[in-house]
């Protein structure tokens, strides 16, 4: 899925994070509960090198609590990784991120007088309510859209420990298309940025497959059909969603289902999982890899002479990705 989402502050916001990474002792990542793997910035990792990681599983109250602890397990494996959950209607639950930050530095050379931590997160996180609830003060200003915090702050926590806020920050390319979809169908990128009917599809085939008793409860359907169209045409008769005429309407229900995940109204849902991520990087990398083993063949061949681009090889291009499209999805 394409989203247009990384404007000229991101890019310089980026390179400020790389200019004073050399200044902190940990990283604070916040990243969705409901999508640990996709709102996870990958150019963090990069960054970071060998520096403490304290990855927060914010919104945890909308995330599926089972696939919750798969995702801190799994994420914990990674060295010098430690994760806590948090959600944006229970201050004390958040409060407990800086006796974890002590316990993380509890060997730290006592004349150092403070621990310098960066907190960073892609955008509509919740990454500002959880610093004002950490600062027991308004400091970051909040809002339920993306790209709030637009420039850096140095925070003092008390306690021993400084915060350099930074913006939210994606990153210029997604590796896993099916992360373009999950991190649209949570809100971390604008609405303007991507196309509800597309999303709403996505998300119907996923919840159908992996939580179609959340869909019956919701809709008070007795059964949920088998594919995404069908279920969101009945869908859009149980809610109302008709243009007129009566014909469905399939935007307004693309829209209505979307807000039902973003807002928890279907339940506790995670939209991947450890496994499952891991199945679908395995087959970007062997897309990967065919695309460039075809393009050196393309190449090879144009310095020979022997082909010439065509109607008929761009063709065959447009019908590759199609089907590529399709493998991801199933």
């Amino acid at each position: 899925m394409a989203v247009h989402w990384f404007p000229g502050h991101m890019h310089k916001a980026l390179k400020e994070i790389k200019e004073k990474i050399s200044q902190v002792d940990l990283i604070i990542e916040v990243i969705d509960a409901r999508i640990p793997y996709s709102s996870e910035n990958p150019e963090i990792a990069k960054i970071r090198g060998d520096k403490p990681c304290l990855k927060i599983f914010n919104k945890s109250d909308l995330a599926d609590p089972e696939k919750t602890a798969q995702w801190q397990t799994y994420l914990e494996t990674e060295k010098g990784v430690k994760t806590i959950t948090t959600r944006l209607d229970e201050a004390a639950q958040s409060k407990q991120i800086l006796p974890l930050i002590r316990e993380m530095f509890a060997d730290k050379d006592k004349s150092v007088k403070s621990i310098n931590a960066m907190i960073m997160g892609i955008p509509n996180v919740g990454k500002s309510t959880l610093i004002n609830i950490l600062a027991e003060r308004t400091i970051a200003k909040t809002g339920n859209e993306p790209a709030v915090t637009k420039a850096q702050q140095r925070i003092n926590l008390g306690s021993g420990i400084v915060l350099f806020d930074t913006p939210g920050v994606l990153w210029p390319k997604l590796m896993n298309p099916n992360t373009g979809y999950r991190l649209a169908a949570s809100g971390a990128v604008k609405d303007t940025a991507m196309e509800y009917d597309d999303v709403g599809f996505f998300a119907a085939d996923y919840l159908i497959k992996h939580y179609p008793g959340a869909l019956r409860q919701r809709f008070d359907m007795d059964e949920i059909p088998d594919t995404e169209l069908e279920f969101l045409e009945a869908a859009a008769i149980k809610r109302g969603a008709r243009m007129a005429g009566g014909r469905i309407n399939l935007h307004k229900i693309c829209e209505l289902l979307i807000n039902d995940l973003r807002t928890g109204k279907l339940g506790g849902i995670t939209l991947e999982t450890p496994d499952m991520v891991e199945a679908e990087m395995a087959l970007v990398e062997e897309e990967e890899k065919l695309k460039e083993e075809k393009k050196a063949a393309r190449k090879a061949k144009f310095k020979t002479g022997s082909m010439t681009p065509d109607k008929k090889d761009r063709k065959e291009i447009r019908t590759e990705k199609r089907e590529n499209n399709k493998r991801r999805r199933r």
